[in-house]
């Protein structure tokens, strides 16, 4: 009773929680399975960003009784956002589940188990659900094992990892539950992330995403600036020194921690293993749904924080989440967000349809705007991006451009890896090309991918 599959739902940071949790649990005796129908243990870890991703992970949960009948042995837990956000109500509707673990609490997973394990090996009576969603100090600390897979054990090595520098969020906007689920902001001590970088680079891995609910606010109240670099950007100095560590990237920062010092960290030579590529939200080009949703800047400060990204390197690659259909949004408020999702020229695009959240203070605003009404502005943007992305991967055809190649594509016929604007390659290679960088030249673009050969 030792193998466990866990599946994740929802953004980076609960994938990384959930490698996290893979690795202790490793560290422990347990097997990691990639099959849910091998396991003796699942474990959901959840998201609570929109309703839909809750449902989802009830659904899952609730069919999963049908083997906790067949196999009273079987071991169901609930991790993440969602038992953070919902606690001891989930054994309503999931009597059954073994653990509801919140997101301050992934390090103590192995410990529960080993006792649920212990207390079953000794035919002892099931106890009570375990329900832990209490904060705990010093919690961002703990999600720092990785599982890096070596070529013995998935048949190619892992050239990439996401490390988290910090939890939680202080921004409150008005349709987000981040704050509920995660806590007030936490950041991790400059040292032991340089540390984990370095550890990672001995490992194989050659590519560093930064990971943080509002990453740019790094170490704030930890660090003082110095010279005029802010805390994040010295951790940025100080990952770049890694050797090893070939490329970095972040996510998700906060428009108002583009601060001139980030922005010539893109300049050409400044830190050459930092990507030419943003993830910069913008959720509204409204300033009145801006104020709404309690985000502290105007579509103006917005524009101009792309301007000087694009100034300080004009080969930037932009990728921003929208909201369309926030309470109270008119045609001419939409109209106000198209115009600046049009002069943004983005490269991808996470465009949502608000949906009410319990717990947020928009799910009591007045004015929610008709379902049809979401769907039309929705669609208007995403065909807005189609475009801009065709555009974008069409101008590269004839170049060669840097790929980190990072294994074989899902048919496994061929191999993948991304540019430095993070845009997905396919080409064929040999092996033993996986984990380096290697010139690409591309013949053809879709909207998603180039295709080309090494050049």
């Amino acid at each position: 009773m030792n193998r466990v599959y866990i599946k994740t739902y929802g953004c980076q940071m609960n994938e990384r929680d959930s490698e996290a949790v893979a690795a202790m649990l490793r560290a422990r005796g347990y097997r990691i399975v990639r099959s849910e129908d091998e396991c003796d243990i699942m474990l959901l870890n959840t998201c609570s960003v929109r309703d839909a991703a809750e449902q989802k992970a009830i659904g899952k949960a609730s069919y999963m009784r049908g083997r906790k009948r067949r196999n009273p042995d079987f071991v169901l837990g609930i991790l993440g956002c969602m038992a953070q956000n919902r606690g001891a109500a989930l054994l309503d509707k999931l009597p059954d589940v073994d653990l509801v673990i919140g997101t301050q609490k992934f390090h103590q997973v192995p410990g529960y188990l080993d006792n649920i394990r212990a207390a079953r090996e000794a035919g002892l009576p099931v106890g009570e659900t375990i329900v832990d969603i209490a904060e705990e100090a010093g919690s961002q600390n703990t999600i720092k094992d990785h599982r890096v897979f070596d070529s013995d054990e998935a048949g190619e090595k892992q050239v990439s990892a996401f490390v988290s520098i910090q939890q939680g969020c202080n921004m409150d906007c008005a349709f987000c539950i981040v704050p509920k689920t995660r806590g007030d902001e936490r950041s991790r001590p400059m040292d032991d992330i340089v540390e984990e970088c370095r550890r990672l680079a001995e490992r194989g891995v050659r590519e560093i995403t930064l990971l943080g609910q509002i990453v740019t606010s790094y170490g704030r109240r930890d660090y003082t600036h110095t010279g005029g670099i802010s805390p994040f950007v010295q951790l940025l100095e100080r990952v770049h020194a890694v050797d090893g560590i070939e490329r970095i990237r972040f996510t998700s920062p906060h428009p108002r921690g583009f601060k001139q010092d980030l922005v010539d960290a893109f300049a050409p030579g400044r830190m050459p293993k930092l990507c030419e590529q943003v993830h910069l939200p913008m959720q509204s080009g409204s300033e009145r749904i801006l104020k709404a949703m309690n985000r502290p800047y105007s579509p103006a400060r917005y524009k101009e924080i792309v301007d000087s990204l694009r100034a300080a390197n004009p080969d930037i690659y932009f990728s921003t989440d929208v909201i369309v259909g926030f309470p109270g949004e008119t045609d001419e408020d939409f109209e106000q967000t198209r115009e600046l999702f049009e002069a943004c020229n983005y490269d991808m695009a996470y465009v949502f349809k608000y949906s009410i959240r319990t717990g947020t203070p928009a799910a009591a605003l007045a004015d929610q705007v008709p379902d049809e009404v979401k769907e039309h502005r929705n669609q208007i943007l995403l065909d807005i991006l189609h475009r801009n992305s065709l555009r974008r991967n069409e101008s590269l055809v004839g170049t060669v451009q840097e790929v980190l190649v990072e294994g074989r594509d899902k048919t496994g016929l061929h191999f993948t890896g991304r540019t430095r604007g993070n845009r997905v390659a396919i080409f064929d290679t040999q092996p033993h090309r996986v984990g380096q960088l290697v010139p690409f030249r591309i013949e053809r673009a879709t909207v998603s991918s180039l295709y080309g050969h090494l050049a």
